[in-house]
């Protein structure tokens, strides 16, 4: 038989994990309980027990793992505040459980390398995802490589700012930032105080509002969806004009749940995108991620496999 891997998506609840192919094939997928104090030893009890006659041990090529947090060269993770983990050496520590040679990457980077491999930025080499979900995260992709930056934070899109006259507090201690606006709970939160404002809305008697409702109800035609939606594009468009005039992608990937509302997202991005960029870098094709949740698995997998 062929080499394998696997590929370890280490959540704040969950662990997905995943047994491929080296032509980037799922072989199987399954999940463990995050256990914050015994994660590493629980993924690698796990992994032996995958290890069987028909996928021994030497024919693994490694296991590929992210991490919701900032990695450095070597595989050390700085911090996971998600995991209650300060500096921890994962390469290493993987490596001494299963003696299994192991690669380490941010969970945004990584779904980012997981949809150029394997899903829907297949065939691209340089790249931008930007992941839409309760906060907003990102990876860059160029020569088909994680550009991870000196402290493993390459690719915090999330974290630009869009808006110098933002006064609300965003979680990373700035004010402005991207995620205030195009994340799940930023999309509420631009419904809220339009509401609060007075606007009109089937929407304004919702007490448990969601980026769901607030999308599908720009879909039906309500004027404040319609709104936040237009908000929401804008940003975007800033954040990633901003970041082609840096890197030049050759796609820009929009994941994440948010990203499950479709091609109004793209539209919403399209409508701004050309006004703030130069000649040069008009017209990048936006698409949708098509790996959902097992892009962080299949990113992993990609670690291994293009090392």
């Amino acid at each position: 038989m062929g080499k394998f891997c696997f590929g370890v998506d280490i959540g704040g609840t969950s662990v997905k994990m995943g047994m491929f192919s080296e032509d980037g094939s799922l072989i199987k997928k399954w999940e463990i309980k995050t256990s914050k104090e015994t994660a590493l030893e629980d993924v690698a009890a796990s992994v032996k027990e995958h290890l069987t006659d028909e996928y021994p041990a030497e024919n693994c090529a490694g296991i590929g793992i992210d991490v919701p947090g900032p990695v450095v060269s070597g595989g050390i993770v700085l911090e996971c505040v998600n995991l209650g983990w300060s500096r921890t050496d994962v390469k290493g520590e993987m490596e001494r459980l299963c003696g299994l040679p192991t690669f380490v990457g941010n969970d945004a980077d990584v779904a980012a390398l997981g949809e150029m491999w394997q899903g829907g930025g297949k065939g691209y080499a340089n790249q931008v995802m930007i992941t839409l979900g309760t906060g907003v995260g990102g990876g860059v992709i160029l020569g088909g490589k994680i550009l991870d930056g000196s402290n493993g934070a390459g690719g915090e899109i999330g974290h630009m700012v869009v808006n110098y006259e933002e006064t609300d507090v965003c979680g990373c201690g700035k004010r402005g930032c991207l995620e205030q606006y195009a994340s799940a709970t930023g999309i509420v939160r631009l419904a809220r105080k339009a509401i609060e404002a007075g606007a009109e809305t089937c929407l304004k008697n919702d007490e448990t509002l969601s980026a769901k409702a607030v999308l599908d109800a720009a879909k039906a035609g309500d004027p404040l969806g319609l709104k936040v939606l237009d908000q929401l594009g804008w940003y975007l468009a800033v954040a990633c004009a901003n970041i082609a005039q840096v890197v030049d992608p050759q796609i820009f990937v929009i994941g994440g749940g948010v990203s499950a509302a479709g091609t109004v997202i793209i539209d919403a991005i399209e409508k701004y995108y050309d006004t703030y960029v130069m000649h040069s870098l008009k017209g990048k094709p936006f698409i949708l991620a098509t790996l959902g949740n097992d892009a962080g698995i299949y990113g992993c997998a990609g670690m291994v496999f293009s090392d």
